[in-house]
């Protein structure tokens, strides 16, 4: 989604599931308000435009909770150019998803595992809500990503990855990215080991097996390629959040010119 260039990412507090690992508890989880720093949606806009990005990303906690403040913001953005990205765990209702045509450009859902028992009892949350969305999202035409945490000892079995990898592959289609990021101890489990380079590894590997073609490992360096799926060609390289080469040409291959999934513009 728009390669080679930035977005202006913001947050505010709260969020409705209550992940045990969540990086950014002090925010998500906050329960009372010490200070608090008010901002209009023409402000946001501005300071987007100022900096020179071409989207907003609504992260952090769970955009969700305030999504008619994001709707004010995103609208104000695109009538100057802006595109808009949620990063969400995917609890939306369908009447939200509807609403969210031709407001919201970009989701990345957050797929945190495939037991419903764990997503009710450790996160809170449903996964039932989260795959229905997914799909929805997908149906709706909205450009959909999903993010899977490996979390050692609670998602990191090879038939739990498997069934995440082939649910994206065959419920939604196998050009649909996926990002496989490593764990590192944090709020609840900060006692529990970050996740191992070969256990990102053997989930990239399922994933291919799955056939999906855009596989990008997070929270490690120098692993988020993207790859033409026609010949291999390596298409962007990027080093955490920076783009070191980009090599598309009006989103195909300069290689074997095959359109590659996406959005440029």
């Amino acid at each position: 989604f728009l390669p080679s260039t930035t977005s202006l990412s913001l947050g505010t507090v709260g969020c409705n599931f209550q992940c045990p690992f969540c990086q950014n508890w002090q925010i998500s989880q906050s329960k009372e308000l010490e200070g608090s720093y008010e901002i209009n949606p023409r402000e946001i806009v501005d300071l987007a435009i100022s900096k020179g990005c071409k989207s907003i990303s609504y992260t952090y906690n769970e955009p969700t909770i305030f999504y008619p403040f994001a709707k004010d913001i995103a609208l104000l953005g695109k009538q100057n150019g802006l595109k808009s990205v949620f990063v969400s765990n995917g609890l939306e209702t369908p009447e939200v998803i509807e609403d969210m045509k031709g407001v919201i450009d970009a989701f990345n859902i957050d797929l945190k595992s495939f037991d419903p028992t764990y997503y009710k009892k450790t996160l809170k949350g449903s996964l039932e809500g989260v795959l229905d969305t997914l799909k929805r999202l997908k149906e709706g035409g909205f450009w959909v990503e999903v993010t899977t945490l490996i979390v050692p000892g609670s998602n990191d079995s090879k038939e739990e990855i498997t069934k995440i990898a082939e649910f994206i592959a065959n419920e939604m289609d196998i050009y649909t990215p996926w990002h496989i990021s490593a764990f590192h101890p944090d709020f609840k489990m900060s006692d529990i080991s970050g996740t191992s380079l070969d256990k990102l590894l053997e989930a990239k590997k399922i994933g291919e097996e799955a056939g999906l073609k855009y596989i990008y490992l997070g929270n490690v360096p120098n692993m988020s390629i993207t790859v033409c799926p026609k010949c291999g060609y390596e298409l962007i390289k990027r080093s955490a959040f920076r783009v070191l080469e980009n090599h598309l040409v009006d989103g195909k291959c300069p290689k074997c010119h095959r359109e590659i999934e996406g959005v440029y513009r």
